[in-house]
């Protein structure tokens, strides 16, 4: 393997620590494209939005990038405004495109996170633009970038998400009504989600609304629902449910450093991007490794953060409609009492904890299906689908004695976590849940399954607005409706 391949992956402390004492620098990958998702990755690690919000955000970036973009190239169809902005084809400059882009991607993020507006503007500002033209001239890239955003945010204003807080008080709060089945002191039913009391906190289901939010390729959020397998039933299928029980007490019995590694370097990103952000920094790899123009970046982060974008869609209706138990809950309901073997040593069921940090134990929402594997599966599947193969060549190196759970303690020595191909990347990350003992097997591999159909269904949506039959295609002549 070539040195560019194996090339580790800059996940580093060391960059995380730059941003954080330098907000205003973003120095990743090798394009503006990779400096603006940057700029919205750091927007995520400091209001910490919960993951379904953090894949729209990002999605809704770069479809702004993309839809600004399109204006410039000859073929491509931009998703609100088709090919009516087109340029002429002597304007079709990197430097045209990057400006263009840039203004799309500053009005957009200003609007998903208004407390990083000085960020966004320092960024501008570095690049040579004036955040502060407001122009819609769309002859000119400033108006271009302007334009198109705005087009995009006014749709996604209104997409269900309830970004607004207009469909009850409160940005991305509910509106539907969900209240969970159990109490954090009694659980009613075995079945049903649990919510914690951590910290004096009692856990919220974080947006119970999202399967109504309107997708990028799917026809709506429980497209594909009715092909997932119904998760273990205690009443009619105890043994099922026991097994799957039992199986995450095993994992977490004979967590080896390598898996406890596995289980915390996945849980919520290097430095808290969650998974979608996480996939967003293996696409700046991908960018840097391949050398990508901007023209590629504009694709590929467009076509990668919408298949994310409806995974998030098909997971949280899923999590909403089963509402499903997580292992903490049935472990407790099932062994309190019991003496049992668990990564702490032997402890009493009822004490049982996943291996988690202590401010997280288990996520605020329902296991079944895993956002994780689901997430993961459907970025893998883009990026294969983008770069031709399979082959990735990541790797990435935990620290001696980092972990949250156990500090000083796990890893005994630097680990070394290495992915030949994006799909052992994403399979990683989906076991690294059932590690952590936060999803059961089924949550798991379902997922897995749904997120590669959901990734091809996203790319099939893409290249028609690419215009092309394949990533290195030819133009195709249908015309094709983008209503979303």
């Amino acid at each position: 393997m070539s040195n560019k391949n194996s090339k580790n992956i800059l996940l580093s402390a060391s960059i995380t620590a730059l941003l954080a004492t330098s907000p205003t620098v973003f120095a990743a990958g090798n394009t503006v494209v990779t400096q603006w998702n940057e700029a919205a990755l750091e927007a995520i690690r400091i209001t910490h939005p919960g993951p379904p919000i953090v894949a729209r955000a990002l999605a809704i970036t770069h479809t702004c990038m993309y839809d600004a973009w399109a204006a410039y190239d000859i073929k491509a169809k931009g998703t609100r405004y088709g090919n009516n902005l087109r340029r002429p084809s002597n304007e079709s400059t990197n430097t045209n495109k990057e400006k263009a882009l840039s203004f799309a991607a500053h009005e957009c993020l200003s609007d998903l996170f208004p407390t990083e507006v000085s960020s966004f503007n320092a960024l501008m500002t570095t690049l040579g633009y004036n955040p502060s033209d407001n122009s819609t001239d769309t002859t000119t890239p400033a108006g271009i970038g302007n334009v198109t955003a705005k087009a995009v945010l006014d749709f996604r204003h209104h997409d269900g998400s309830n970004q607004l807080g207009d469909l009850n008080p409160g940005a991305y709060s509910d509106y539907t009504g969900y209240s969970p089945v159990n109490t954090p002191t009694a659980i009613n039913n075995p079945n049903h989600w649990q919510p914690l009391e951590i910290n004096g906190n009692v856990q919220k289901f974080i947006t119970p609304h999202w399967g109504n939010v309107i997708p990028f390729a799917m026809k709506s959020g429980n497209q594909f629902r009715k092909t997932l397998l119904k998760p273990a039933d205690y009443f009619k299928d105890p043994e099922r449910y026991q097994l799957q029980a039992k199986q995450v007490l095993e994992y977490s019995a004979k967590l080896t450093d390598e898996k406890k590694v596995i289980a915390e370097y996945w849980a919520d990103g290097p430095a808290s991007e969650l998974p979608p952000g996480h996939w967003t920094l293996f696409a700046e790899y991908v960018s840097d490794r391949d050398h990508h123009t901007v023209d590629q970046d504009v694709k590929m982060f467009f076509a990668m953060t919408n298949a994310v974008f409806d995974a998030s869609i098909a997971s949280w209706d899923a999590k909403r409609f089963f509402d499903y138990v997580r292992p903490v809950t049935a472990i407790h309901f099932l062994y309190a009492g019991q003496q049992i073997e668990s990564w702490q040593g032997t402890v009493d069921g009822a004490d049982w904890k996943p291996y988690q940090a202590a401010n997280v134990v288990t996520p605020p929402f329902a296991e079944y299906i895993s956002g994780h594997s689901v997430f993961s599966a459907a970025a893998a599947e883009t990026l294969k689908l983008f770069t031709g193969n399979d082959n990735f060549g990541g790797s990435v190196t935990i620290a001696k004695g980092s972990s949250r759970v156990e500090p000083g303690l796990v890893p005994t020595n630097d680990t070394v976590l290495y992915w030949a191909t994006f799909s052992d990347a994403a399979d990683e990350a989906g076991i690294s849940r059932r590690f952590g003992g936060i999803h059961f097997i089924d949550g798991d591999l379902e997922s897995r399954k749904l997120g590669r159909v959901i990734g091809q269904n996203a790319w099939n949506k893409t290249l028609s607005l690419f215009n092309e039959e394949s990533h290195h295609g030819h133009s195709d002549d249908h015309s094709h409706s983008h209503d979303n």
